[in-house]
């Protein structure tokens, strides 16, 4: 049974293809809860209007399901609290003052 922590480390895995940052340093999850065989995760978008909106969400769901099959997973976008720079962490902004 995984953890929350190794669903987030799957999930850094995850990039946003047009930062080139995974979803977790860009602070995009709000949150993971594992309970038995089933997997939620809240996330959002960097704006209501971004161009990977059903993209990124799908990508969520086909990388948990390839880490721990078997297993059902819910991937939900949120929109509050809207996502802003301050989420992301150390790496994301070295990265992307670059």
């Amino acid at each position: 049974m995984p953890t929350a922590r190794e669903v987030l480390d799957i999930l850094r895995g995850v990039t946003d293809p047009e930062l080139g940052v995974d979803l977790v340093e860009l602070g995009l999850v709000y949150g993971v809860e594992v309970h038995g065989r089933q997997i939620r995760v809240e996330m959002t978008l960097t704006s209501p209007a971004c161009p990977l909106g059903e993209a990124l969400p799908g990508q969520v769901e086909q990388a948990l399901r390839g880490a721990f099959p078997g297993h059902a997973v819910e991937v939900v976008v949120v929109r509050e609290p809207p996502w802003t720079p301050d989420r992301m962490g150390e790496e994301a902004r070295r990265r992307l003052r670059a």
